[in-house]
Order: structure tokens, then sequence, then C-alpha cells
């Protein structure tokens, strides 16, 4: 535990990643997919539009205060906001002030530029809000607790949401809920601390080809599989979070702060496109807990979902390897 001389906020600063793009050499940019980055992992992977000849990249930011931080009646002022990327490879270190979205508003947001030449591997992302305290300027009242990684070479995120994946025969488990299930592959179970995935030993081959390191064909049928064990885990966590949102006197939903909060703000952006994170969430509890709407957003969900899953990708490569498979049994 630090201890500080002065007064500081007793909670932490909430930094997110809303976009990426890439300057080309060509003066031209592309627009990352959300896959690109992932809230759950905290990585953005800049190699995943295979680019060779990127000379920079714009990471746009959003960082949330705890309560108190923009108070009248706080123990400091001129309060910033400050985005930092360091990398201990090149001993670089940029730092950027975000803006306030909003006079007294706890939401922050801007940009970073991460340029190519600089780094080599992975850099550190953080967010520092600092104010004058005590007639001394500067001093760091909050920071983010779990950093962000800037990958400038990795394709994928670290694979995105890790699902943790439990064995078991559903007709024999103890777990006598399971009996229920007993015809299922597997299925979702979100009512713990982290999302679970339940793997049916029942069925016959399909823990080896889960847990084998096959190649060819099998290695695509096994990637595909995943793709759907994360879509289904995606779909259960974001209903979930949505079911036991805390609500505010007013009636507003509040984000959770733990990782359904993160899972939420990273799929919301698909669900109702256009809309800032926190109106998002509005539009969903009301459609959740109104008389129309939540029945037509469910194709929303699963969309978000599929593309958070990389299930396009996993299917693509499946049909890719068949082709092949195919060409070279007719040679």
């Amino acid at each position: 535990m630090k201890f500080y001389p002065y007064k500081r906020l007793n909670r932490t600063v909430t930094l997110r990643v809303t976009s990426a793009s890439l300057k080309l050499s060509d003066g031209s940019r592309d627009h990352l997919d959300t896959s690109a980055y992932s809230v759950p992992q905290r990585t953005v992977a800049l190699g995943v539009a295979q680019h060779e000849d990127w000379v920079s990249a714009r990471i746009d930011l959003s960082a949330t205060l705890p309560p108190g931080a923009a108070t009248p009646d706080a123990p400091w002022s001129d309060l910033r906001v400050l985005a930092v990327l360091t990398d201990g490879e090149t001993n670089l270190r940029t730092v950027v002030d975000l803006r306030q979205d909003a006079p007294g508003s706890k939401e922050w947001s801007g940009s970073i530029e991460v340029l190519r030449d600089d780094h080599v591997g992975r850099a550190t992302l953080v967010a520092q809000a600092v104010a004058t305290v005590d007639e001394v300027r500067g001093r760091a009242i909050a920071e983010t607790d779990d950093h962000w990684t800037v990958d400038v070479v990795a394709e994928e995120p670290l694979g995105g949401l890790r699902l943790d994946v439990k064995q078991t025969s559903f007709s024999k488990s103890a777990r006598e809920w399971l009996h229920a299930y007993a015809d299922a592959p597997w299925i979702v179970d979100a009512s713990g601390r982290v999302p679970t995935v339940m793997v049916n030993t029942d069925v016959e081959g399909f823990s080896d080809l889960l847990g084998g390191d096959g190649r060819g064909v099998e290695s695509k049928i096994h990637e595909m599989l995943v793709s759907q064990m994360a879509t289904d885990v995606w779909v259960a966590v974001f209903h979930s979070a949505v079911g036991d949102l805390e609500i505010e006197p007013d009636g507003s939903p509040v984000f959770p702060t733990d990782w359904q909060g993160e899972v939420l703000r990273e799929m919301l952006p698909d669900v109702v496109p256009g809309s800032h994170v926190e109106e998002a969430l509005r539009q969903v509890h009301r459609r959740r807990t109104g008389d129309s709407g939540w029945v037509e957003l469910q194709t929303r969900i699963h969309y978000a979902a599929v593309r958070r899953a990389g299930a396009s990708k996993a299917l693509s490569n499946a049909l890719r390897g068949l082709q092949q498979m195919n060409r070279g049994d007719g040679a």
C-alpha cells in the first residue's frame, strides 16, 4: 500500500480504447475493426490489418474518473486527465491531455498517436488524473489500476475474451443441474464471478477435438468450435450484465464496475450503433424493461457477439482448409 502526504481519490480511473486506425504511407487511413482491440484483455493489436507500410496509429480513448473528482468542494484545482504511453524497449514516453466531455462530467476523451518507428513490440498505456493540491502542481490524485497493452505487431489482442472451460459428464456430474442438458455438447454458465463454458464429455470425441493439437481440417474445426463457444459466452455475459444492473434514483442504469461493465462497453457500440455507451446502455435498459424493442435487439446482440468472437475469420479459415483438402484429393 502506498501512502501520500496529500488528499487523493480512493477509487481508480477507468480507461477504455474506443477505436483505432492506421495512417498508411500513402496518406490514407485504415479504420480498424473492433476485433483489433479487446476490453477484457486490455490489448490493442495493431498488426490485425496486416499492413507493412503503416506510419502511425491513432488510438481513441475514453476515461472515467471516480466520484468526487470534479466537485466544486474538491481539495484540488486545475484538474487534468493524462493518457501516458510508455515503451520500455525504446525508452519512449508519450503524454497527451484528454478533454472533459462536459463541465463537471466524469467522462474524459481524446486520442494518442503511436508512431511505428518508435516501437518494436509492446507499449503500456495508462491514464492519470493530476491536479494542484496544497499549492503543488501536477500531483497524481488517481490513476488506472490495470494498464492497456499496445502491440504494434500482434495480429490479434491475445484471443479476446478468455474462456474458462471445464469438462465433465453432464449425465453423471455432481452438479445435478447439468443433468437436464445431457444432450448438449456445451453450455455457458454466466452465474459465477467469471463466465464458464461447461463441455460435455458424454459427446464422443468432442473433448479430444477441443483439447488436441490437430493439424489440417481438424485444427480449422477446432477454431470454429472455439469461436462458437466464444459467441455463446459474449451473448450470455451481455444478458447477465444487463439483467442485473444497479439503477440510479432517477431510473438511469449504472455500468457494473467489474468485467461485466467492460464487456458491456465493448459490445454496446455494435448493439446500439451511433450512440455514446452511456446512452446506449439506457436504450438497452429501456427496451429490456419496457413493452417493446427487446426482441428486435437480439439480432444486434448476436451480431456484436459474433464480431467479438471472430466467427467470420474462423469460418473463412475452415472453408479455405476444406477447399485445399478437396483440391489435394482431386490431384
